[in-house]
């Protein structure tokens, strides 16, 4: 993870728009990354990113500089996008709009492209498969290394209930992804025999 030199993180707080601007480039692709991770959509994500540093720039005088930079702007993107993902269940938007987990690699071949890309897909359907805050907590925990008390700290937590939300999600998630290999497994024999005869 990038670490700012606290020098910059002071002048931006002070109202250095070079050292702020040094900021939001250092820190832009860790946001994206985390927003779309969470949402699914390069533009939504994109709107969330800038959303994240409008807030962060909003709220850096409160910055403790105490606190670990990349927890606290990762901390904002979490909650922005968890609100957003609050507000599409409330207004009953499909949620079957989510493309790849990651941003595609274009350097394998089209095969293993096309594994890749398959893979991505069902992972983040997944991902949206679970709750708001389970979904922070999984990206935090597996994309960017954070430690259970960064991610309580983060998502307004206790440490138990983190264990336990990382917990019943991997679970959760073991299953689905058992379950959809079976299925997977299942249609590929169907399809084999079927050829066969």
């Amino acid at each position: 993870m990038i670490n700012l030199e606290p020098e910059v993180i002071l002048k931006a707080q002070k109202g250095d728009q070079a050292a702020f601007s040094q900021m939001v480039e250092a820190y832009q692709r860790p946001v994206f990354n985390l927003c779309y991770r969470m949402l699914g959509d390069p533009e939504d994500a994109e709107d969330a990113a800038q959303e994240t540093f409008l807030r962060a720039y909003d709220h850096l005088r409160r910055y403790d500089q105490q606190r670990s930079f990349s927890t606290w702007i990762l901390s904002i993107a979490a909650h922005y996008c968890i609100d957003q993902l609050r507000k599409r269940r409330m207004n009953f938007l499909s949620m079957d709009t989510f493309p790849n987990l990651d941003i595609p690699d274009s350097s394998p071949g089209p095969e293993s492209a096309f594994h890749r890309h398959e893979d991505q897909r069902r992972v983040q359907s997944l991902l949206k498969s679970l709750n708001a805050q389970d979904r922070a907590a999984v990206v935090m925990y597996y994309w960017y290394d954070f430690s259970y008390e960064e991610i309580a700290d983060s998502l307004t937590l206790t440490v138990s209930a983190v264990k336990s939300r990382l917990h019943r999600a991997r679970l959760a998630l073991a299953q689905t992804w058992t379950e959809q290999e079976a299925k997977k497994y299942a249609a590929e024999r169907k399809q084999y025999e079927s050829h066969a005869l």
